[in-house]
């Protein structure tokens, strides 16, 4: 089983992250088709959710469409459009650094940034020369000619660190975030550098989504105080969902399957299971306005809780 060695995240949610990974890797090589197949989808899951934290308007199916057809959507800003087509592209050198084994240096966080702000800052790939306030922002931060020497702090740690690896891409998400060493563009590389890292240890990427952003934002707050765990366990319920959804491209007991499908076969309803799944208790995925298991995770759920339930 995998290394659950960590201080900061759950202990059950991360014993259920090493053996779904366990369980993945027993699965690997995918084949090729199911590897492009999940590419994608993550690819445009990431970009749509990544950007609307930002507060771009693009809905998800606008954000496919634009992807996908390379259309431009009636109403909506050059901005919205440059945003989706340039974090797309990120995210795929994202996953060919990944999977070359890159370490992340100043060189390749510069050429990511320089892909994600093209066309939309002046100063894209470039750190800032100035000092910057974050409105409504707790600490303010650091004096721009302090950035090298943090940022090179930053990677030396990173390479350094003996941890669990979802607990070490936590602490670099929330310390680069911290450090703003660009003008604009933090946050989405950041959410690329956490793939960047997680991937390059064998995980699949994750998509830190929309609906969480109070949670997303609360958990940052918290570690700008000192308080790394909620950052890591909101982490690690992305990792732990990514993962589900790998694991359902092989498709049998592990398919996803709406919740009010599989309630019709249990001793549940839809909306119990739903609340199940919003506790975290269900190990289920949530798509849209849609919940969503597999009948792996409904039986392991009956298995441990179906006596208590009835």
């Amino acid at each position: 089983m995998q290394d659950t060695d960590t201080s900061l995240i759950n202990r059950q949610l991360i014993e259920r992250i090493g053996l779904k990974l366990d369980r993945l890797n027993s699965m690997r090589p995918l084949p090729a088709d199911v590897v492009r197949k999940l590419h994608e989808e993550m690819k445009l899951m990431h970009t749509y959710h990544s950007n609307a934290i930002e507060g771009n308007t693009l809905t998800f199916q606008e954000t496919k469409v634009i992807l996908e057809d390379g259309v431009t959507i009636g109403g909506r800003s050059l901005r919205e459009h440059l945003e989706a087509s340039n974090t797309a592209r990120a995210f795929d050198l994202v996953e060919k650094l990944a999977t070359e084994r890159t370490t992340i240096d100043h060189v390749n966080i510069q050429q990511l940034h320089e892909m994600v702000t093209a066309g939309l800052l002046e100063d894209a790939g470039k750190y800032r020369t100035n000092n910057v306030r974050i409105t409504g922002a707790v600490k303010t931060p650091p004096d721009w000619p302090k950035i090298v020497a943090l940022m090179d702090d930053l990677l030396g740690k990173i390479g350094e660190r003996d941890a669990h690896p979802i607990e070490t891409a936590s602490v670099m998400h929330h310390r680069f975030v911290e450090i703003h060493p660009f003008i604009d563009g933090n946050g989405r590389m950041a959410r690329l550098l956490t793939n960047l890292y997680l991937i390059s240890k064998d995980y699949p990427p994750v998509v830190l989504r929309k609906e969480d952003r109070k949670k997303y934002y609360s958990a940052l707050r918290s570690a700008d105080s000192g308080n790394l765990k909620p950052i890591a366990n909101f982490i690690a319920k992305a990792v732990d969902e990514s993962l589900t959804i790998y694991l359902s491209a092989s498709g049998g007991p592990d398919e996803l399957v709406p919740l009010k499908e599989l309630a019709k076969q249990t001793p549940y309803s839809q909306e119990y299971l739903s609340l199940r799944a919003r506790q975290g208790i269900l190990d289920a995925v949530k798509m849209g306005q849609t919940w969503y298991a597999s009948w792996n995770a409904i039986g392991k759920y009956i298995s441990e809780h179906g006596k208590k339930d009835l």
